[in-house]
């Protein structure tokens, strides 16, 4: 694939200046320094492609270098656009919001909140309330991670290896294991990142009558022509595949900043990788690969109103929802996370239906929007949509954990200060 020509960032309000001294904070800071192998960043303004750039290796150990068509591991950049799937099915009325969990997933029905014990013996109480499809995609539902290494419950996820990053079991074996573990808390009483866009994988298989894949590919990927975007990379595209790395020594994927070091190891080798063979769990909430040209064709449509080339996902009032902040009381993420999860310290940021809202641009501390809307990826993966300024930015690289440096506040403070023409 050749690399696109960017438009003139001039020609959309931006500074060519401000992209030269980005690239070479990030040469210097990150890929010099060791610690990201490569990087791949697109900015997107008032309908062009205003940089697109990429830099060191996509794979250290065979000198391959990274390339505009690369092929990542996007993790929890997968969310959106399970979300997305999600709301098509609710745009046609085959479910609403306010639907009990346990409507779809019976098992589920009397589901209790962890009050002591350990896997497999645990004393719960019942939940305030049911659990509400609101609350899968706003992660306010009391499922959680087992990578936390929080709680008695996240524990209990890791004993049955419930949402690993090598995915195992099925997305009904999921469920049911799902129904044997207590609750963090009642639904909508904390916000904390979780399987939760799992389950909505699931319900989609549900709903829809068909695989999720299946939809996923036919709804989504297809009609957009996203022909990279997969949850698992062919033989034909082996060549393309990065290389994934951790900051972790021991190529774990630790959320302990205290145990980071600089430097990289080597955790999924791409000539070997679980993602060269189709899965079986389907991960809604982690599982794609895709490039970066793929992801902002994505990001085009939801700049456009949920619409691109005659393609329509969601009409423009139901994007307008999912980017409007669900928690409950108005409130930010530091203000209900139980989660040990970078984004959840910023203030002024919210979380809506499969996306993280910014709310108060002051709050945050960093340059932006009101109604900025983003997610990222474990390994360090990243994505912002801003409306007001015909805004999509997206950074690609291949180091777990997300949370080992502070590139996507950054890369925010620099992409905004590139802005010479603001509609605001």
């Amino acid at each position: 694939m050749l690399a696109p020509t960017p438009a003139s960032p001039e020609s959309a309000g931006m500074s060519q200046q401000a992209f030269d001294r980005m690239e070479e904070h990030i040469k210097r800071r990150y890929i010099d320094a060791g610690r990201f192998p490569g990087t791949q960043l697109l900015v997107y303004r008032r309908g062009k492609i205003v940089h697109s750039a990429v830099q060191g290796f996509a794979d250290l150990e065979r000198k391959a270098a990274m390339k505009h068509d690369t092929i990542f591991r996007i993790y929890s950049m997968t969310k959106p656009i399970t979300s997305v799937a999600f709301m098509m099915l609710f745009e046609e009325g085959r479910v609403a919001l306010d639907e009990p969990v346990h409507k779809y997933v019976p098992e589920w029905k009397n589901l209790g909140v962890f009050q002591a014990g350990v896997w497999p013996a645990f004393l719960t109480r019942p939940p305030s309330r049911p659990m509400q499809i609101v609350d899968l995609l706003r992660h306010t539902s009391g499922l959680t991670y087992g990578f936390q290494q929080r709680s008695n419950v996240d524990a209990a996820y890791r004993e049955l290896k419930i949402g690993t990053v090598e995915k195992s079991g099925t997305l009904q074996s999921m469920v049911d294991d799902l129904a044997k573990i207590p609750l963090e808390f009642s639904p909508g009483e904390a916000w904390n990142y979780s399987v939760s866009t799992d389950v909505i994988g699931y319900l989609i298989g549900k709903i829809s009558g068909q695989p999720f894949e299946q939809f996923l590919r036919e709804r989504i990927l297809d009609p957009l022509e996203m022909n990279d975007t997969d949850f698992f990379v062919g033989a034909d595209k082996v060549h393309r595949f990065a290389a994934c790395y951790s900051a972790d020594p021991q190529g774990g994927m630790t959320f302990h900043a205290a145990d980071r070091k600089d430097g990289m190891t080597l955790q999924d080798d791409p000539t070997t990788s679980s993602f060269l063979a189709p899965p079986s769990f389907i991960s809604g909430g982690g599982g794609l690969c895709s490039t970066a040209a793929d992801y902002l064709t994505f990001c085009r449509a939801l700049l456009n109103g949920g619409e691109l080339g005659g393609v329509r996902l969601i009409g423009p009032k139901t994007l307008a929802l999912m980017t409007s902040n669900h928690l409950p009381g108005g409130r930010d993420l530091p203000a209900m996370s139980r989660s040990l999860f970078s984004e959840a310290s910023y203030n002024g940021i919210g979380f809506g239906l499969g996306f993280s809202v910014t709310m108060d641009p002051a709050q945050t501390l960093i340059p932006g929007s009101r109604g900025e809307y983003a997610w990222g990826g474990a390994a360090s993966t990243s994505f912002w949509i801003d409306p007001a300024e015909e805004l999509a930015v997206i950074f690609m690289t291949q180091v777990l954990p997300s949370s080992a440096y502070p590139i996507r506040r950054e890369l925010r403070a620099m992409v905004y200060s590139g802005i010479a023409d603001s509609n605001l």
